[in-house]
């Protein structure tokens, strides 16, 4: 067996020690036994992640400025604040962390927008929502601006 079947069949036996060996590979310039199939594969999973993750947490953060700003249940503002604080600072680290996300900001808020504002319709019907999301969409204002507080 060859040393790049080797690494294949380490792959998709042992994902975390495939990629320790990849990265000594790649440490030791060790180009030859690469398996870049795979590489060339997480590579690319990384990428999808960080754009995913941006997504996910913005329909969070959405969801319950949504139900902050609309839904009148004053009990449950609290955990709603809380669950917008701990979004907008799970945010503030990953845009930190990649910055390059920033430029995808506009699509995707408009994906996490559809996604946010169908799920607080359905979860609370009887609730007058706005179709587009009304005040300002920077990331600046989505992560500093209590809305709430304005309106």
């Amino acid at each position: 067996m060859s040393s790049i079947q080797d690494s294949r069949s380490l792959y998709e036996q042992d994902i975390l020690l495939w990629s320790e060996d990849t990265v000594a590979k790649l440490k030791a310039r060790n180009f030859d036994q690469l398996d870049f199939e795979h590489l060339i594969e997480e590579v690319e999973a990384l990428g999808i992640a960080q754009k995913r993750e941006l997504i996910s947490r913005l329909i969070v953060l959405l969801e319950h400025l949504l139900k902050r700003l609309y839904v009148n249940l004053p009990n449950d503002y609290n955990g709603w604040e809380q669950t917008i604080r701990t979004q907008r600072g799970e945010l503030e680290v990953l845009l930190d962390t990649v910055p390059s996300l920033s430029s995808r900001w506009g699509i995707s808020f408009d994906k996490a927008w559809k996604i946010a504002f169908k799920n607080v319709r359905k979860e609370y019907p009887r609730v007058s929502l706005p179709e587009m999301w009304p005040y300002e969409r920077s990331p600046e204002a989505i992560l500093d601006r209590d809305f709430w507080l304005e309106s």
